[in-house]
């Protein structure tokens, strides 16, 4: 699948990721533990692992069922990340974390908490990202300054989608009746995966045929800047929601199908229904799986972003993200990976 850029194509070439510590990310769960409860929350620093890998080893350490294990989200792999992570272990004593030993593993904290960590339940994540051997200094200046101001397309990143896009492959496969799957963590990545391409194809569609993102069309469903929740603009309502749109204030949202309503009214409704049109068979999948349908942003605005040159080839940069938003879907704005290799991680 092809996905406009909203600054246009970079021309600017570098190599992303040429070691895990080049791609750093620090999982912001915007609040603290509750420091008692039935759930232990462990936080870790890991480099070059992967999240569901070291969740089941601690798990298996505590003696926890990998039923009773969760996170807020997947992080990178060839990367060096910080998460917290969750285990439902009843009672009052803490665990002796001394003899844990994982490689690329570090336990840094742990604390009681009452409630379960829940997918998607994280304000954000802060990054410091190095990209090396950068062509065209002068260029990524300048795109650095145009994405701190106007953002960069919210699309999900291709490690969503699974190594050369196999997860998408199996959603198709799996909404043509050609697969089953029983495993309950495949089948959630799968149409995971399935939704993300239907979101990021519409938000593609939207940025080349209405010029950007922030574009109101009648009917539009709009999300205050950071929250879940959104709205239907009525036509006279168009005017004052643009202003709040251009002032970040408001973001315009995408779908995210599956089953219910699904969101927008009026100009804003065709053009979705339009854009989908011979997606069916995924649209069905997701409803057959009784997937509940959300909306999200088609625009992420990095907060905090800043960089200093190295040298005149070694960019770092340091951005915050809301939960959900992806480091590669920015870095994809700026430059074209010179390596040639896709982001793909979990």
């Amino acid at each position: 699948m092809i996905l406009h850029h909203l600054h246009g194509a970079p021309t600017a070439t570098g190599v992303i990721k040429a070691n895990p510590e080049d791609f750093v990310v620090v999982e912001d769960l915007g609040y603290d533990a509750d420091g008692e409860g039935e759930h232990l929350l462990v936080r870790i620093r890991k480099t070059g692992a992967n999240t569901r890998f070291v969740a089941e080893a601690l798990a298996k350490y505590l003696g926890v069922h990998v039923r009773d294990l969760s996170y807020a989200g997947m992080k990178d792999r060839l990367a060096v990340t910080e998460q917290t992570l969750c285990f439902r272990l009843p009672g009052n004593a803490m665990p002796d974390l001394c003899g844990f030993a994982l490689e690329g593993v570090e336990i840094l904290a742990a604390m009681r908490h009452k409630r379960k960590l829940r997918i998607g339940a994280l304000a954000g994540n802060a990054f410091r990202l190095v990209i090396r051997q950068i062509s065209q200094r002068d260029a990524v200046e300048q795109r650095l300054a145009a994405i701190r101001d106007a953002g960069v397309p919210n699309y999900f990143g291709e490690q969503r989608f699974g190594h050369n896009g196999n997860n998408l492959k199996m959603a198709q496969q799996w909404a043509r009746d050609d697969i089953r799957l029983r495993d309950r963590h495949k089948r959630s990545l799968i149409l995971s995966a399935a939704r993300s391409a239907l979101f990021n194809q519409v938000t593609s569609a939207r940025l080349q045929q209405h010029g950007g993102l922030t574009q109101v069309l009648n009917g539009d469903a709009l999300q205050l800047a950071g929250r879940g929740s959104w709205f239907v603009v009525q036509a006279e309502e168009r005017e004052a929601s643009q202003k709040r749109v251009d002032q970040h204030e408001l973001r315009i949202t995408a779908p995210l199908p599956g089953r219910g309503e699904a969101g927008p009214q009026a100009e804003a409704l065709a053009f979705e229904q339009h854009t989908l049109a011979d997606s069916a068979e995924l649209l069905a999948l997701l409803d057959r799986e009784r997937v509940d349908a959300a909306r999200r942003a088609m625009l992420a605005v990095p907060r905090d972003l800043r960089w200093t040159w190295r040298d005149d080839a070694t960019l770092e940069m340091q951005f915050w993200l809301p939960a959900g938003s992806f480091a590669t879907s920015v870095v994809r704005e700026l430059v074209n990976n010179a390596d040639g290799n896709a982001s793909v991680d979990e």
